[in-house]
């Protein structure tokens, strides 16, 4: 285990678990480089309210992709279901629910790098509990050293990996923002109850990496507070940011609603943007004190439900199910578990309990501080989510480029596997 990059450790992923050098690289140079295909356990459709559709999209946000939906067929976007987001710079196929479309409405849709193909109706929208997680094929290129020694370091690092039987489960930046990491600092103003500083954060808050239209158009914006101004200057492709400017130009001062013209699956990402980066300083302390993610007297654990674990249920671990956990932890089915902490959170006792405290007082926030009372919407009750993250990666030397291949389950990050190979200062390029 050594420490991190600076970039990481300013989202709380504060080590890496594997100590093998890395091969550096860039990654999504261009989006056949990053391919990720979801997996369902439910394969068919037999009929129902909501039509069923595998969407495959190349450099797409999936957020800005169902408002373009919605806006195609005429409908609300709230009427469109995901089981999950996905990467913007990458090829992904995705399933999606719409509610109330008729297959031959598909014929307004006319959007570009994306494919749609119908594969049925069901009675219930699409939700994350259908999927069973993700499989990536991923090229990096650019490596650092040259290809016999990159070799060398993929092989070194695929060893750890398994004999750890997987990385931390950190949230990835994606979560954060990859050129904008500003999400979770949207939800802490949220969570402490500064409505104008999360509603500025989200609008102004420049970042190096933005194109210089973009920057300089947050940075006056956050220097004037000047709605009319930013207005007139922020340039098109930020509509969320712009339907947001006209909402306060109509409603001076209403910044606990000005989110509520946000999509809700976006509303709902800042608060939980907050809370993921709380679980990975909480995961960085637990590594940080040798607790990595092996079951110990006072964890909450969970277990397996059919195929994938299921944190909305754990278990205190006491002196005597101790062993009995830590068998089952041994064969896959008995997970270790930290908070998302809201405002319904249990958390862990004896020193998994101390460490997970540790970190929530230091951000200085209770658990009632998640309910929003400005705007309920916005706010979470919180669950828990296993420290570990299983993963058996493939490699392979494709010249001078490494490729890789895995499955992970839902609601993790490849970019928590790839940077365990990279360990490098910045993992993306082509932006």
């Amino acid at each position: 285990m050594i420490p991190s990059s600076r970039k990481d450790r300013d989202l709380g992923m504060d080590f890496y678990i594997t100590s093998s050098p890395g091969v550096g690289g860039a990654l999504r140079t261009c989006p056949q480089d990053f391919i990720v295909d979801e997996v369902f356990s439910r394969q068919s459709y037999e009929g129902g309210r909501y039509l069923v559709l595998e969407v495959e999209k190349s450099n797409w946000d999936t957020h800005r992709l169902i408002r373009e939906l919605a806006r195609a067929l005429r409908i609300s976007q709230k009427r469109i279901s995901v089981a999950g987001t996905k990467d913007k710079r990458a090829v992904t196929r995705q399933r999606m629910s719409i509610q109330g479309v008729e297959e031959e409405e598909l014929d307004r849709v006319r959007l570009s790098d994306v494919g749609l193909k119908v594969l049925g109706r069901t009675n219930r929208p699409l939700g994350l509990g259908d999927l069973l997680g993700n499989r990536f094929e991923i090229v990096v290129r650019s490596l650092q050293p040259d290809p016999k020694e990159a070799a060398a370091r993929l092989g070194r690092i695929t060893a750890e990996i398994g004999e750890l039987g997987g990385v931390p489960n950190y949230f990835g930046v994606q979560r954060f923002g990859d050129i904008r990491p500003v999400t979770h600092l949207v939800g802490e103003a949220l969570v402490r109850g500064d409505m104008e500083l999360a509603v500025f954060r989200y609008l102004a808050m420049a970042f190096p990496d933005e194109p210089d239209a973009t920057r300089s158009a947050r940075q006056n914006l956050w220097e004037s507070r000047d709605l009319e101004q930013a207005l007139r200057s922020f340039p098109q492709h930020l509509s969320f940011e712009l339907a947001m400017l006209n909402y306060l130009l109509v409603h001076p001062g209403d910044y606990s609603r000005a989110f509520s013209v946000l999509s809700p699956n976006l509303q709902r990402m800042f608060v939980h943007a907050y809370q993921s980066y709380i679980f990975n300083r909480i995961l960085s302390r637990r590594l940080q004190r040798g607790l990595l993610w092996q079951p110990h007297v006072g964890d909450r654990v969970c277990y397996l439900s059919g195929e994938l674990p299921d944190p909305r249920q754990t278990e205190l671990v006491t002196e005597e199910t101790l062993p009995a956990v830590l068998r089952l932890a041994s064969r896959g089915r008995a997970f270790a578990t930290l908070p998302l902490f809201g405002f319904q959170s249990e958390l862990a006792e004896g020193l998994p309990g101390e460490i997970e405290r540790e970190v929530i007082s230091s951000e200085r926030v209770r658990a009632e501080d998640f309910q929003i009372s400005e705007n309920p919407a916005l706010g979470s009750r919180g669950t828990r989510r296993t420290a570990l993250l299983p993963v058996a990666p493939s490699w392979q030397m494709r010249g001078e480029d490494a490729a890789l291949e895995f499955f992970l389950p839902a609601g993790s990050y490849a970019t928590v596997v790839l940077r365990e190979y990279q360990k490098s200062e910045s993992t993306t390029s082509g932006r």
